[in-house]
């Protein structure tokens, strides 16, 4: 049987990545190609994604006289439409192909960067327009569930979870590389007179908050350049739209849905909140400054963490990861302030916090790798009528689109976590209700892992 992968264009024809010949030979080489031109192409959607919140929090600096609850509605959207988004976006692969889909997706990035450039530069600029803008940087947000399910597509199994890893995890760092990155460029006319002018502020300082969208601009494009010259389709990946919704019946992609939920979601609702939070509980401090971290230790573990889960079992590892949210959270609740503003130590909430992100991390890259095993013990099982090389596609093509579609739904922690604390304080006058909340949603997700995936003689083990 050859062992050199067969291709049409950018089409692979012949792809056996389970076929170890066939694997050493050529399908690395190949799968690895894709792999690092898709993790910069992610890292720019979620730095687009995020940067809306940074945006919204300088607008009445600029001039922009808006009110709490508008702005909070604005830093709200981009996490309601990206989630949204996702699960459009988890359909697209087999339709369109990766190639083609990648480089279109991370182009239509240029949209919110461009728009916000120009937005902040005229005083002018409607509320409308902004809400427009805010659902606008969605797309970076819907891009995650394409690129996951694209990836899944090209590795064997046993490197699978390792994969799709360093995908996520380095594609996760865009929200520290933003918030990072925009707080300097926006304190320089680092473009000079393209740029436009600054903004004057009231202390006579001088702001380019344009820059917060304009720096995106030229990765964006080198991306969506590299994805469409240096990507691969795969033929086995086609299915229709039809075809792909069989995952709904699944109830293990619902199962998922709500585990993936406890790990990314509150990954990616920690990063929205955990800049306000602090502020809010610590005011006297300059927390803001250490507000990147978080992603970046959570973004980091899941692109270091994969192989665990490859090792030791995806449900395994997420039935620990999730008792050690368990206790991350309960110690934030320690060493929060009382309602009044009194007692709490920042430095042991700072610490609980990034436990949490840690965990989120390793809990991501372990979801994620529960679910192709899942699938390969379930398709035989469900569809027993198929041969070894259909149900092995049939398997490859529902983990690839339950990949998808479980990091659509868990995207909207994006937007109920912040929710939660502003919802907490405005009732109680402090954010204990929402943490509470949260874990008792952790103990959920430890028992459903432990009944359906860990124990001994689990229905699914994995």
């Amino acid at each position: 049987m050859a062992t050199a992968a067969r291709q049409q264009g950018h089409t692979l024809i012949d792809w056996r990545p389970e076929d170890a010949d066939f694997w050493h030979d050529s399908g690395r080489a190949v799968a690895t190609r894709n792999l690092w031109i898709s993790i910069p192409c992610l890292l720019l959607a979620f730095s687009v994604w995020m940067v809306w919140s940074v945006v919204v929090a300088k607008l009445p600096a600029i001039g922009f006289a808006y009110t709490t609850d508008q702005l909070f509605w604005l830093a709200a959207l981009p996490g309601l439409s990206g989630a949204t988004l996702r699960i459009f976006y988890s359909f697209m692969i087999p339709i369109l192909g990766g190639r083609l889909w990648t480089a279109l997706s991370t182009a239509s990035l240029l949209l919110p960067a461009l728009g916000i450039g120009f937005a902040v530069r005229n005083p002018e600029t409607s509320y409308t327009w902004f809400v427009v803008l805010a659902l606008l940087c969605g797309f970076g947000g819907g891009n995650f569930a394409s690129s996951m399910a694209n990836i899944a597509y090209f590795y064997p199994k046993k490197i699978k979870g390792n994969a799709l890893a360093l995908n996520a995890g380095l594609g996760n760092l865009g929200v520290s590389v933003m918030q990072f990155l925009v707080p300097l460029v926006i304190t320089a006319g680092v473009f000079g007179a393209i740029g436009g002018e600054p903004q004057v502020l009231a202390d006579e300082s001088h702001l380019w908050l344009q820059n917060a969208g304009f720096v995106w601009v030229p990765f964006v494009a080198v991306s969506a350049i590299a994805a469409w010259l240096g990507m691969n389709d795969i033929a086995d990946a086609k299915a229709s739209l039809g075809d792909q919704l069989s995952i709904l019946k699944r109830r293990h992609n619902w199962i998922m849905c709500i585990l993936y939920t406890g790990t990314f979601g509150s990954f990616i609702g920690y990063s929205a909140g955990f800049p306000l939070l602090m502020k809010t509980q610590f005011p006297d401090l300059n927390v803001l400054q250490y507000a990147f971290l978080g992603p970046l230790v959570g973004a980091l573990s899941r692109a270091a963490t994969g192989w665990v889960s490859d090792r030791f079992g995806g449900g395994r590892v997420t039935f620990w990861v999730f008792l050690g949210m368990i206790v991350a959270v309960w110690g934030v609740l320690q060493f929060l302030p009382a309602a009044d503003g009194t007692g709490g130590s920042f430095w042991g909430l700072f610490a609980c916090f990034m436990a949490l992100f840690f965990l989120t991390g390793v809990g991501n890259a372990s979801t994620f790798q529960m679910i192709p095993s899942i699938m390969r013990l379930e398709i035989p099982r469900l569809l027993p009528q198929l041969d070894t090389a259909a149900t092995l596609r049939t398997a490859e093509r529902e983990s690839a689109a339950i990949i998808a579609f479980t990091s659509a739904i868990a995207a909207y922690g994006a937007f109920f976590i912040p929710k939660a604390y502003g919802t907490s304080i405005a009732m109680t006058g402090a954010p204990n209700g929402a943490l509470w909340m949260f874990l008792i949603f952790y103990v959920v997700c430890l028992a459903v892992t432990w009944l359906f995936y860990s124990r001994r003689n689990a229905p699914v083990p994995c």
